[in-house]
């Protein structure tokens, strides 16, 4: 059996992808020779879009990134191609970041690591038994339930399926978040950005929150209102946030969120390239081998939902 002949692309920003298709077992061609491609650039559906209209033989493409909302946006799933993409790649890093988060806030962290004295005031909660709701039901909020689990926390997830999680107390469908929010200590955000999801979480959710409450988010900035995050931490009905994506990003230096004590953000690093590199090389490789094999691939984008 021929071994697949496989597109790399853009030019200059295919990495390391031309060494995990042949990894796989393909064989990396021009565009005008490829059955399938694998596209590096996140910033560029358009360039895409242009290779894809002159090589309508191309049927397979393989995403590197778990959201794929900009070719969703520019109608990139409308055609009949196979599309995949990297879910669950990353799930377990950015689950450790978001349970890196939430103890930092639990604890107080930012205000200790930014103290020039002693002080005298005992700080800190424990997160152990705490009430967590986390908004998405993917591969990454199965790896924070793992996570979290240690701490005998009650867990609520909030997704479009009612489907029973592993680990998880509760599962409630989307229309069911404001009922759940009072009763959360910590809301983390874990969801793909879609139309129906930005700005799911704004002034009315975080004013439903208990004033204890804290917030984490390592999805997408667009899904949480900035504006509305820094006028409940000032007013004190929000005690903490965690972001590690920020509307607008990157976050402007002189934005407020970087002056709030109990607010911690990171600059899109749940996931860095040296985490993130062997496992995508592995996910592409998989891919391409059971391309070849006739088998299922992993990470199919569904063209309805756009992720």
């Amino acid at each position: 059996m021929a071994a697949p002949k496989i597109a790399v692309g853009p030019e200059g920003r295919a990495w390391y992808a031309p060494d995990a298709v042949v990894a796989g077992g393909g064989d990396v061609v021009p565009w005008a020779e490829a059955e399938a491609a694998v596209w590096m650039d996140y910033g560029d559906p358009e360039g895409l879009r242009a290779l894809l209209a002159q090589n309508p033989q191309v049927r397979w493409v393989q995403l590197p990134w778990a959201g794929v909302e900009a070719f969703a946006e520019a109608g990139m799933f409308d055609d009949d191609r196979l599309w995949t993409c990297g879910k669950g790649v990353y799930a377990e890093e950015v689950a450790e970041h978001a349970l890196a988060l939430t103890l930092a806030l639990l604890r107080e962290l930012p205000l200790r690591i930014r103290a020039t004295s002693w002080g005298q005031r005992e700080r800190g909660r424990t997160m152990f038994e705490m009430r967590v709701c986390i908004l998405g039901g993917g591969g990454l909020t199965e790896s924070m339930v793992r996570l979290f689990a240690p701490f005998g926390v009650d867990i609520t997830v909030v997704r479009r399926s009612e489907r029973a999680l592993e680990g998880a107390s509760r599962v409630v469908p989307v229309e069911r978040l404001h009922d759940v929010l009072p009763e959360a200590d910590i809301l983390i955000v874990a969801l793909a950005l879609t139309p129906q999801t930005m700005g799911i979480v704004g002034a009315r959710e975080l004013e439903l929150l208990p004033d204890h409450a804290v917030l984490v988010n390592v999805a997408r900035g667009r899904h949480v209102d900035t504006d509305a995050v820094v006028a409940a931490i000032r007013a004190g009905t929000l005690a903490g946030a965690g972001l590690d994506v920020t509307e607008p990003e990157p976050l402007p230096d002189d934005h407020p969120l970087f002056s709030l004590a109990n607010v911690i953000v990171t600059p899109h690093c749940a996931n860095t390239a040296e985490m993130g590199r062997p496992r995508l090389f592995a996910r592409i490789a998989e891919n391409i081998r059971r391309y070849e094999a006739g088998e299922d691939l992993i990470g199919p984008v569904d063209p309805e939902s756009g992720y």
